[in-house]
């Protein structure tokens, strides 16, 4: 098995070891994971797959580090230290995590300077920062006598990751889930085998106490069985809503516990006094961005029947205008989508939209420029109605609905028909008016005249978009129970 990535310019370590307690391990098999470029559908590299047996251990070691070892009992103060540590080295490591991101899932390297080395880094050292104003301790005096509040870690949690932002979770999942005082067993997809290794080979240089932190990529089996398994306390997933569900079957007979940040079918109402190249500027980015592989991006744009086709025609023109091409190259917006099922997803609800009546205004297809690799160009499609499965079911794919509505009101009510509610856009200049829209919206988040998200407060879905928040202090207490201990009054002495 080969032991470096020389050829792809990036430096990998551990490619044919685990990572697992703190530290690199022979595998419990000789099983290997293709790692496959989605820009060229090779292979770029082999390493090491992890089996149950190698889950075992991961749970072992941070079974014995929540119960024995100092972790948990370290004060905060001395867990923002060594997180620091690790942020440090994942920061020295940026321009080596972007260049495998780029391999592994073909996001362009300019993506990645955004999401990790901008957002990422805010994340995390925001993070750092709050964690030592968290009160998990107080005492409060009640109407018979005084209680101490306490926060405490929940114990192990399995951290599972995608594959659209390895990096960036590390600072909204694991670096909180590590400051509340939790070892963490991080999943990653098995697409971001290259990507997750460096964030392993950072763990190891922080030093952190052993069984603390293990990093397994593994496929479905492995991450099935590590979801069942009774020394895991807490599952905190990103993924989607099928796995959600799985996840949460799985817990049941143990009451784990968990906290799901799901996909959505986020919608962006534009009302009719808005600049619309002011729009297109968050717009186009928000809908289209990574090839729509984002779980809050807009794939619903919701206009009035009065602007409904120059917001069509001005979408679709600057969707054609986007530079697709190899992520390596800086002048790439777009590359491929990251998996193969992703590029076949695509293709099929372009089909079926067709189908049940949709109209491809532009896109709906492979460029015919790329004869390999998972590419597939912005697709804006018209007359959609919001009861087809495009505009119902999240596609994780650049395929965006156009759907028009009569009024506020009824833009509203579609916005709502989802079973969804993680994300939404309005845009629309009186302020007074969008703060409404925004209030009626049933989603986690609302953003107005802007695309995305706060990553410094607390961000999650409702309905099947979610539950739990991540961010803000309280993504850090997500991975807290409270207790209360009870110093004088008991209601028996009332």
């Amino acid at each position: 098995m080969a032991n470096s990535t020389t050829a792809l310019d990036v430096k990998v370590p551990g490619l044919d070891k685990l990572f697992i307690g703190g530290k690199w391990v022979d595998p419990a098999t000789d099983a290997e994971f293709d790692v496959i470029s989605p820009s060229t559908e090779e292979v770029v590299a082999k390493v090491s797959d992890p089996s149950t047996k190698d889950a075992d251990k991961a749970v072992a070691a941070a079974r014995n580090a929540f119960d024995a070892g100092p972790w948990p009992k370290m004060s905060i103060d001395e867990r923002v230290a060594i997180c620091s540590r690790l942020c440090d080295e994942m920061e020295r490591r940026l321009d080596d995590m972007n260049r495998a991101w780029a391999w592994e899932s073909g996001a362009p390297l300019t993506h990645g300077e955004m999401i990790n080395s901008g957002a990422g880094v805010m994340v995390w050292r925001y993070a750092l920062q709050i964690a030592p104003k968290i009160k998990f301790e107080e005492r409060r005096q009640t109407p018979t006598g005084e209680v101490l509040i306490q926060r405490q870690p929940t114990g192990p949690v399995l951290a599972i990751l995608t594959y659209n932002g390895p990096v960036v979770l590390m600072g909204m999942k694991v670096i909180p889930a590590l400051l509340a005082g939790c070892p963490v067993i991080i999943k990653p997809a098995p697409e971001s085998q290259l990507t997750t290794r460096i964030v392993a080979d950072c763990v190891e240089a922080a030093g952190f106490p052993p069984g603390v932190v293990s990093v397994l990529a593994a496929g479905q089996e492995v991450s099935q069985y590590l979801v069942s398994h009774p020394g895991v306390d807490m599952v905190a997933l990103t993924g989607g809503t099928a796995i959600a569900a799985d996840v949460l079957h799985r817990i049941a007979d143990r009451i784990g516990r968990a906290a799901l940040e799901l996909g959505g079918k986020s919608a962006a109402i534009i009302t009719d006094d808005v600049d619309l190249d002011e729009v297109l500027a968050t717009l186009v980015p928000g809908s289209a961005g990574f090839c729509g592989q984002v779980c809050v991006a807009l794939s619903r744009i919701l206009v009035s029947r009065e602007r409904y086709d120059e917001v069509v025609q001005a979408v679709a023109s600057a969707y054609a205008a986007i530079k697709i091409g190899d992520p390596f190259d800086r002048t790439t917006v777009l590359g491929p989508l990251a998996v193969k099922r992703a590029m076949l997803r695509a293709e099929h609800y372009v089909a079926l939209a067709k189908e049940e009546g949709a109209t491809v205004v532009t896109g709906g297809r492979r460029p015919p420029q790329f004869d390999r690799g998972y590419y597939f160009e912005p697709t804006l499609l018209s007359g959609v109605k919001n009861t087809m499965a495009v505009a119902q079911q999240e596609i994780f794919g650049p395929v965006i609905c156009a759907i028009p509505y009569e009024n506020i009101d009824d833009a509203v009510n579609i916005a709502n028909d989802s079973t969804f509610g993680l994300a939404a856009s309005v845009y629309c200049r009186n302020e007074a008016q969008a703060l409404d829209i925004a209030s009626r919206v049933r989603s986690g988040s609302v953003a107005i005249n802007l695309a995305g998200v706060c990553l410094t407060e607390p961000f999650g879905g409702v309905k099947q978009s979610g539950y739990g928040r991540e961010c803000g202090p309280e993504g850090i207490l997500e991975f807290t129970e409270t207790k209360q201990i009870l110093l004088s009054g008991s209601y028996l002495d009332s």
